[in-house]
């Protein structure tokens, strides 16, 4: 069934422009979108009694990070109702599919299609009480990474007209991590960051500590981007790495190794390479002696620490850069409590931002600050954006594979280029794809800076833009972590202006607004704009 969520009144705001809910005897799940053009991911949730609670929580989220992009936020929310109670993997995985293609084929029994002559057709034995609505776009989120493939499959077998553009980042697509295009973009704006304090990480050294391993995608790309990389400390979910003094140029040689490798871990570091004082240690250590160049790397007095121990010190370390690529919420405002960070996980490891000693933070992954924490780090004189911001190059190059392939596959339709040559020109575009991408990453971190640069003096605009955007029901401050009305005057008062991490949410909600304006306006079907 598919629902005009915003014409009910008891639904829990945000209120989603349509939501789908399917439902059968072995999987139940929900899709939420906040326009007729949309995208996001579809997460395997474990969530049986609230996933649509989850589901709002991240369309929310994802609404914000598709600023950067056409369509606005969507998510969708499966809950395999049968999953075998064994160890079996294998077992459990293929449960999980054939509640996702059950799922998807839910989507797309109510979902109009558009033929080869451009008409858009109904489902047959379909009520539809509303217009024509074609639009379904899908990507991967949590559990449903390796998924697109069987989704591109389900579109084929439907007919559906977007062909394997459903679901982005399918064998016939573009590679994110081979392209390294989330690492690529959050290094423009890690680039930024320096370039500002009068440094030029390409060329000058510059130390490093972070989250993550040289085998994934954003951290192990990220930490291939400058040769002057000195990265004297990092861990993961399994490994502590320490390298107290290290060569620039040998080091980045070795991770490199290390990210050829089919899969890897900080252990399979050349221990050989690290440099005097430094290791490779396991995180299930009961403790780890801190030789004379760890305690000077890390600023520390104590003789052993315990891996969590350890870690935190590697966070508080006084490096100039954190660059965050692994998943959890490491930081957070010296007010919040662990319990409303909301990320168990990492409750052991996480510091406050007053804690934190580098100059820059490089948000690679998502949630790795709360927001609170980013505008508390921001305030102290740090150099942070959001994870929206930093990491918008996957979403970006996402959405730029779904568009030329809507383009490419009316070409194709239409007999002027042959089905068998489509693979390669996509594969084509691959480099200008990229270069696209990331000269919005550069924009988007040249806006904030050059807002940031009228500081207080924009604060009185500033605050009458949230003040119309919350009467309009649009923006709760509290929720984005954005000052109250009270604040600002404190802020006037004292002469300084909102923080990046602020500023970028505001910036996303302009954006998002300017959007509203002109798809509500004449100017989409004016022949002018066909033609410029």
């Amino acid at each position: 069934i598919k629902i005009a969520s915003r014409e009910l009144d008891d639904l829990p705001l945000p209120k989603p422009f349509r939501e789908i809910f399917v439902w059968a005897p072995h999987v139940e799940g929900v899709h939420l979108r906040f326009g007729p053009v949309a995208r996001g991911g579809l997460r395997w949730s474990d969530r049986r009694d609230d996933f649509r609670t989850e589901v709002l929580g991240l369309v929310k989220a994802q609404q914000v990070k598709n600023a950067v992009i056409v369509p606005v936020g969507s998510k969708g929310g499966f809950y395999p109702k049968c999953l075998p109670r064994t160890a079996d993997r294998d077992a459990i995985q293929a449960e999980a599919i054939r509640a996702y293609k059950t799922f998807l084929s839910g989507l797309l029994d109510i979902t109009d299609n558009i033929a080869a002559d451009g008409a858009v057709t109904h489902p047959a034995n379909v009520v539809a009480y509303e217009g024509d609505d074609p639009y379904l776009v899908v990507a991967a989120d949590k559990g449903t990474a390796t998924f697109s493939d069987i989704a591109n499959g389900v579109s084929a077998d439907y007919g559906f007209w977007l062909g394997d553009a459903f679901a982005s980042g399918g064998s016939i697509g573009y590679d994110h991590k081979a392209m390294g295009i989330t690492a690529r973009g959050a290094w423009e704006a890690v680039k930024r960051h320096f370039r500002e304090i009068g440094k030029d990480i390409q060329t000058e050294p510059f130390t490093a500590v972070g989250v993550g391993d040289m085998s994934g995608d954003v951290f192990g790309n990220g930490m291939l981007l400058s040769k002057a990389t000195k990265l004297v400390a990092a861990f993961d979910h399994r490994d502590i790495f320490i390298d107290p003094t290290p060569d620039p140029a040998v080091s980045w040689e070795e991770r490199n190794r290390l990210f050829q490798l089919p899969r890897s871990s900080w252990q399979d570091y050349d221990k050989s390479l690290i440099s005097k004082g430094g290791g490779v240690f396991s995180r299930s250590e009961k403790s780890i002696a801190l030789t004379p160049e760890m305690k000077a790397v890390l600023d520390v007095s104590d003789d052993s620490l315990d891996p969590v121990g350890l870690m935190r010190a590697i966070l508080k370390a006084p490096a100039e850069l954190l660059y965050l690529g692994g998943i959890g919420t490491y930081v957070k405002a010296a007010a919040e409590t662990d319990a409303q960070v909301g990320d168990k996980g990492t409750d052991a490891l996480r510091i406050d931002a007053g804690d934190l000693r580098v100059k820059v933070v490089g948000e690679g992954a998502n949630l790795g600050f709360t927001q609170a924490g980013r505008i508390e780090f921001g305030r102290g004189g740090g150099r942070i954006n959001t994870d929206a911001i930093d990491n918008s190059a996957g979403v970006d190059t996402s959405d730029h594979e779904v568009n030329i392939k809507i383009l490419v596959g009316s070409v194709v339709t239409n007999g002027l280029l042959p089905p068998e040559e489509r693979p390669a020109l996509l594969a084509s575009m691959t480099e200008e794809v990229g270069q696209k991408v990331l000269a919005h990453n550069y924009d988007q971190t040249l806006a904030l800076t050059l807002i940031q640069a009228t500081g207080a003096g924009a604060l009185e605009a500033q605050q009458s833009f949230m003040q119309w955007l919350t009467a309009k029901g649009k923006l709760d401050r509290k929720v984005e972590g954005l000052p109250n009305d009270a604040r600002i005057a404190e802020l006037i008062a004292a002469g300084q202006g909102l923080t990046r991490p602020e500023l970028a949410v505001l910036l996303a909600y302009a954006k998002l607004e300017l959007s509203d304006d002109i798809v509500a306006s004449a100017a989409p079907e004016d022949p002018f704009f066909e033609e410029t």
